[in-house]
Formats: structure tokens, C-alpha cells, sequence
């Protein structure tokens, strides 16, 4: 095997053709590791960040990629690695990707090129069955050490086996007859109709739809999903290339022809990822988010979907249609002696900052009290 090292944006993108070959025939196919998030996510979001991507081939056939890039080490002290697509873009199960049957060998090579490696790794949102925990473990035999932390849990919705009758009946008795009674109170005072996005132009008007609804709910400067100008530039990106690979899902549900609410999210891999919604304030005492979210499971149903994944964080709301979950760890790597002993410590540092603000910030909202 050889291991080459992409520092240019050019040569990453004529990699795009076998990097989406190697998503889909790697072990965990996601959404947020393709080309289409993650060249959208460097072209948009990367500011002073520098590429670092590490690409394995045997006999000229791409066996397996690590997307990195080199960032500041935190409180601005030196630098480290880190995964492309995280932040407040929202990407889960961020993992470096080898082909499905080898990974001893791929995970070997990269290893190998990270074992005299002085930055420090910093691997967030990844699943507990990442490669990156193998990689972790490959990497402490070399000298490194690691930790992991529990950051969040993404809420699960299997769907193997059911109909929309049967998913139905496995709710609770009281959610279920309110969503049923929210449906008929919405559908008996307006003509509902809840349409798939198909055209370039219903995904703007529908992704527009979407970040005004979390304007109208957040303030001017929406929410995190939507923080910045470039955040948007992002999204309107990611979901125009998603929607050209045929794997965007993105569903607008119109009350006597206006948009109410509308979601977007991705089918891959038989997977329905529910990535972000949004809906009409005025609406809200109509429990138009709850009908959207019910309307939105049935559609995967319809679409073949095995799993519907709610993605990073509890919400209350989550709850009342999932009932499994999978946790999502972050992972900091240090490398040996001097140097890794300088990122543990920096490390150690930004972690007791964070602690401390939030402290004071709980002091002072109880004051404020």
C-alpha cells in the first residue's frame, strides 16, 4: 500500500469520483463523510484551516481516506488534526473511511503515516463502532495515548418490519392519538398537502423556508444551525449537490397552498437521516412541527427506510417517537513524550476554561433569578 498526504483543495476534488465510490462500499456509508458535504463544508467553512487529508491506495485503487485538516491547538497553542465537518455544520459519525473488508490493512497504513506525528487529534461526533476507536488503539501501541468522552446520543427510530399502522401502534397510546388528532384538526381547517422536494427551485424555496422559520423562532441571528452567511452558503450547497446524487430529502408541508414547515434530511445507504426542520410560529399552537415530524417517519417508511436517525441531541420531542439511540463520542489522541505531553496539558486547560464559564454562567442566570 502507499499513503500520500492532499494539502490542495484542487487535487481533493479530482479525488470526488473514487472518494464517493469508497463512502459507499466502506463499512458505515454516511452522508456526512461523502464529497458532496465535505467539499461543501472546506469551500464554505474551512476560514484559516489547512488540508491534511490522508489517502491509501493498493496498486492505484483507493482503499481508504482519513478527511483531516490541520487547526489551531486549543487556547491557540500550536496546532492539531481534526476531522473536515465539524462544528456547528452538524455532520455525525465523522470517521475516517476504509473499504469494507480492509480494514486491518487500511487502518494499518494509516497508522503507520500518524505514528511520528507531533500534533494532537482531536475526533469528534464519532459513532462507538467508528474506525477511529480502532485506529486509537493502533495508534497507543506506538506510544500514543487517548481519551474519549460521551458528547451525545442520536435518538432511533428502527423501522425494519413495520408498516406506518404498526410503527404507530409501538407509541405510546397518548402521543399517538394526539398526533392523529393534530392531523385531522389541521387537515379539516386547511388543504394540507406534504410534497418531496424534486426541482432546484423548490429546494431553495424550501431550504429558504427553513432557516426563515428558525430566524422567526430564534432571532436575526437564527440558530446555531444557521448561524453566519457562510453557514447558509454551506447548506444551499450541500442539499443542491445532495439533490443531484438523488440521496436529499426534503419534504414541505403547504396549508391552503403556503409553506407551514418543511424539513430536510437525506436518505443513504437505507438510512433516513433527519437533519433539520423548521415551521411557522403561527402555526405552532396547531402542532404543525409534531404532524410535520409524523408525516416525515411515514414518507421514510414509504421510501424504503430501515432506520430513521434524529441525529445529535435530546430534545423533548425526539423522545416521543424514538425509542433507541446511539451514543456519539468525541476522541483526543496525543502523540508521545514532549509533545504529547504539551497537548494533554493544553488540552486539560481549555476543558477546566469551559468548566469555569459555565459555572459562571449558571451564577449568574440564578442571580439573575
Amino acid at each position: 500500500m502507499t499513503l500520500d498526504v492532499i494539502d490542495d483543495i484542487n487535487a481533493l476534488a479530482e479525488l470526488a469520483p473514487e472518494w464517493r465510490e469508497l463512502v459507499q462500499n466502506s463499512a458505515a456509508p454516511s452522508p456526512f463523510l461523502t464529497p458532496e458535504w465535505l467539499l461543501a463544508w472546506w469551500t464554505h467553512l474551512a476560514g484559516s484551516r489547512t488540508l491534511h487529508v490522508l489517502v491509501v491506495r493498493e496498486e492505484g485503487r483507493l482503499m481508504a481516506l482519513a478527511p483531516l485538516l490541520v487547526a489551531r491547538g486549543p487556547l491557540g497553542v500550536g496546532s492539531r488534526l481534526e476531522f473536515l465537518g465539524a462544528g456547528h455544520a452538524g455532520s455525525d459519525y465523522l470517521d475516517v473511511i476504509v473499504r469494507a473488508g480492509h480494514e486491518h490493512e487500511g487502518l494499518a497504513a494509516l497508522a503507520e503515516e500518524l505514528r511520528d506525528e507531533t500534533r494532537a487529534l482531536r475526533l469528534d461526533h464519532v459513532a462507538e463502532s467508528a474506525l477511529s476507536l480502532r485506529l486509537s488503539d493502533s495508534l497507543s501501541q506506538c506510544g500514543w495515548t487517548w481519551q474519549r468522552s460521551n458528547v451525545s446520543v442520536c435518538p432511533i427510530v428502527a423501522l425494519a418490519g413495520h408498516t406506518w399502522d404498526s410503527y404507530l401502534g409501538s407509541l405510546g397510546a397518548s402521543h399517538r392519538a394526539n398526533f392523529r388528532r393534530r392531523l385531522r384538526g389541521l387537515t379539516g381547517k386547511f388543504e394540507l398537502t406534504f410534497d418531496r422536494v424534486a426541482s432546484e427551485a423548490d429546494r431553495r424555496d424550501a431550504l429558504d423556508a427553513v432557516v426563515g422559520f428558525h430566524e422567526q423562532r430564534f432571532g436575526a441571528g437564527g440558530s446555531t444551525a444557521f448561524l453566519s452567511t457562510a453557514l447558509k452558503a454551506f447548506h444551499h450547497d450541500a442539499t443542491r449537490h445532495a439533490l443531484e446524487r438523488g440521496w436529499l430529502r426534503m419534504h414541505v408541508l403547504r396549508l391552503n397552498g403556503a409553506i407551514a414547515a418543511a424539513m430536510y434530511g437525506f436518505m443513504y445507504n437505507g438510512r433516513f437521516y433527519f437533519y433539520q426542520h423548521g415551521f411557522d410560529s403561527q402555526y405552532q399552537p396547531l402542532s404543525v412541527g409534531l404532524v410535520l415530524m409524523g408525516l416525515t417517519i411515514q414518507a421514510a417508511l414509504e421510501d424504503g427506510a430501515l432506520e430513521f436517525d434524529m441525529l445529535y441531541g435530546t430534545e423533548s420531542y425526539k423522545r416521543l417517537w424514538a425509542r433507541d439511540e446511539r451514543p456519539l463520542l468525541n476522541l483526543q489522541l496525543f502523540p508521545r513524550r514532549l509533545a504529547g505531553l504539551l497537548h494533554r496539558g493544553t488540552a486539560d486547560a481549555e476543558r477546566t476554561m469551559r468548566t469555569v464559564a459555565r459555572r459562571i454562567l449558571a451564577i449568574g442566570a440564578a442571580r439573575a433569578s
